[in-house]
């Protein structure tokens, strides 16, 4: 489930709530207290594993009075970011926003935001919302990815972005990804929004990389049905090798190419 709607994935143990489907609103037990948050997709516990054991539970399933008091709070949420943000550019802050949410209950607002600067002295502007807001202000620093999932839109692709769609982790991502599967290494090519290697560069990888286990290296002399020649590239998902010839070149199937031994 999520708390926002480009928000993070989080597991919670529902299993005393058998009727429960995607799509429901649920109130869910958290280390900040109680939050308000929707289903996304329900599954059973891996078979290593208890149901819900190390999980927090769905306390119940969301009212209409939840429901009206969270759209309150989404309103009051979207008044208390834009004076947090004419206040950051008042005071020359070099960060982006990225929401203010406040907790279920109102007890307390939270700020996330992002910042190319690593050090940076908010206490002002944190003295000056507390200020403004009769509840305790956190302000919380996050990574660009994070920042980019909660933006939210579309990836190069055309498809909403993965992280704000399904990815409840995010997973190193190498440059040697992109080189393994052949993929242009121009930044443009390579890079999302949030300035960051793009996170789908690791979803074939592994594929990739058992592929070419059964494959000769590049540079390598082989011999092919159609003569000797030098490996110049690679096809891991066809299974086939491209052969540069004397005079010609030629894609084999990797059955059909022997390493010459040097």
């Amino acid at each position: 489930m999520r708390f926002h709607p480009t928000g993070k994935l989080y597991d919670f143990d529902a299993c005393n709530f058998p009727d429960l489907r995607d799509g429901d609103f649920v109130v869910v037990e958290t280390a900040r207290g109680q939050q308000l948050g929707q289903v996304i997709r329900l599954r059973l516990a891996s078979s290593g594993r208890k149901a819900g054991k190390g999980l927090k539970p769905v306390v119940r399933l969301a009212t209409g009075a939840d429901m009206i008091r969270r759209q309150r709070w989404r309103d009051l949420e979207q008044q208390a970011l834009t004076f947090v943000r004419q206040v950051s550019r008042r005071m020359g802050l070099p960060i982006k926003l990225a929401l203010a949410e406040y907790a279920f209950d109102g007890s307390h607002l939270t700020v996330l935001y992002t910042s190319e600067e690593k050090k940076l002295n908010l206490e002002p502007l944190k003295g000056e919302l507390q200020e403004v807001f009769d509840v305790p202000v956190e302000i919380r620093r996050i990574g660009p990815r994070d920042f980019a999932r909660l933006m939210g839109g579309y990836g190069a692709c055309g498809e909403p972005r993965c992280c704000a769609r399904f990815m409840s982790e995010f997973v190193p991502v190498a440059i040697k990804m992109a080189k393994l599967q052949g993929v242009s290494l121009n930044p443009a090519d390579i890079t999302g929004m949030c300035g960051r290697l793009r996170c789908c560069l690791a979803y074939e990888y592994e594929l990739y990389q058992e592929a070419c286990k059964l494959m000769p290296r590049r540079k390598k002399r082989v011999q092919t049905p159609y003569g000797k020649g030098k490996v110049i590239d690679l096809l891991p998902l066809k299974g086939v090798v491209v052969v540069q010839l004397e005079d010609d070149r030629v894609e084999v199937p990797v059955e059909e190419v022997e390493l010459i031994s040097s």
